[in-house]
């Protein structure tokens, strides 16, 4: 993936239940955003794909989307506030047709409501506030939260998008200038725009190609993955990975910009532009850590039939204040996940074993544990075989049997 292209990439997965595709988890992809749509009579995986394209809307434009924003984002509130009110009241949720049935009365109301939105775009917001709280009570997902007007913006158009060849077609905004860098196949089914806090606008187009997602197969060769904060990943291969440490090359940076937003006063139009460049930083360190895992998670997974990691307690570890800058630095749950997806995709087995499997202290060759290990000791003496190890390698190769083995026990 080409930084120059402006394109950021993303996929989750999700069943179907009743009429309504429910997430079971979220990834990001290369330029794809992957729905899994069971057939319960079949049983078979149909694979949604989305594309997600920079698209550069006029000024008057901006300012019927910022309209159209603050519209879902006041319904959103308006929503959650009152199915939270509703449950202190009665214990009982409102379903999203309640939800959905609110919206007449509220366009009389608040006339803007009808005027300055697509009316779709509406009933999309009942729906993602229905889900959110699927989403929670089934534990995929933290409590719903009020959205502000700052930060990263959104809406959905659920039908009548069309894209052409540079520009996009939405209802009530007209076509708009749109930077496509690939062609899409298959048929539109939704579209979603959003502003990420940079100011730039994006389109994220969700496709039905009509392709099945293949059937796992486990013959190939196998390798198993270790990650450390000075080297990304190690393989068992050998192969280390550095870390490129994107947030450290960019600290002194961020740093002159976070300092020259702190002396604007609040309120005034040079905070906004100080705020605006700060989000600019971020928003290049973010790109520049997805496009190196990107790369670096297509490489193993074309190059290996069977990846294993550790299932890491990623929330656990990132309180410990020495570390929690680096380790947010290195994107272990992205990198994860991007592994995830991309080996499903191609019909590779993707396996995550126990957090608490002694990989470091265990011989690879003898399988003895050792008691202890120090954590700044890079190569060690097994004392029952006498063979040298190099601590990081010998974990991924530890990494790798284990995963081999509940594999032969899941077969």
């Amino acid at each position: 993936m080409h930084l120059t292209k402006m394109s950021q990439e993303f996929s989750f997965h999700a069943c179907m239940v009743g009429d309504e595709l429910r997430p079971t988890n979220y990834d990001r992809s290369n330029n794809t955003l992957c729905l899994l749509k069971s057939d319960r009579c079949s049983r078979k995986a149909i694979v949604y794909q989305a594309y997600k394209f920079r698209i550069y809307p006029t000024q008057k434009q901006q300012t019927q989307l910022s309209k159209a924003f603050g519209c879902c984002r006041w319904f959103w509130n308006y929503s959650l506030n009152l199915i939270q009110e509703t449950y202190k009241a009665t214990s009982n949720f409102r379903s999203r047709g309640a939800i959905q049935g609110l919206l007449p009365e509220l366009k009389k109301e608040h006339p803007w409501l009808k005027t300055d939105v697509y009316s779709q775009c509406l009933q999309v917001v009942a729906l993602n506030i229905s889900t959110a709280y699927k989403n929670f009570f089934e534990k995929r997902a933290g409590l719903p939260s009020f959205k502000s007007k700052h930060g990263r913006q959104s809406m959905g158009f659920p039908q009548n998008v069309k894209l052409g060849d540079r520009a996009i077609v939405l209802p009530k905004l007209g076509e708009i200038y749109c930077q496509i860098h690939r062609q899409i196949e298959g048929t539109i089914k939704t579209a979603t725009i959003s502003k990420n806090p940079d100011g730039k606008y994006y389109a994220s187009i969700l496709v039905d190609d009509g392709k099945e997602q293949p059937q796992a197969n486990s013959e190939g060769k196998a390798i198993g993955i270790d990650v450390r904060l000075t080297h990304l990943c190690i393989t068992s291969d050998g192969s280390k990975y550095s870390n490129p440490k994107h947030f450290a090359k960019h600290q002194r940076n961020l740093k002159r910009k976070q300092q020259t937003l702190s002396r604007k006063q609040k309120g005034s139009n040079r905070r906004n532009k100080a705020r605006n460049l700060v989000a600019r930083v971020h928003s290049k360190i973010a790109r520049c850590r997805e496009d190196f895992l990107h790369k670096l998670s297509r490489k193993i997974v074309n190059e290996n039939q069977v990846i294993v990691m550790e299932n890491l307690n990623l929330l656990g570890m990132v309180r410990n204040h020495n570390l929690a800058k680096a380790i947010g630095d290195c994107g272990w749950g992205m990198f994860g996940t991007m592994l995830k997806y991309k080996a499903q995709r191609q019909g590779k087995i993707y396996l995550e074993i126990d957090r608490f499997f002694p990989s470091s202290k265990t011989c690879n060759h003898c399988l003895h544990k050792v008691s202890d290990l120090p954590l700044d000791l890079r190569l060690w003496d097994c004392p029952k075989c006498n063979t040298r190890h190099d601590t990081d390698i010998n974990a991924a190769k530890n990494i790798r049997d284990e995963g081999l083995r509940i594999l032969s026990l899941l077969n």
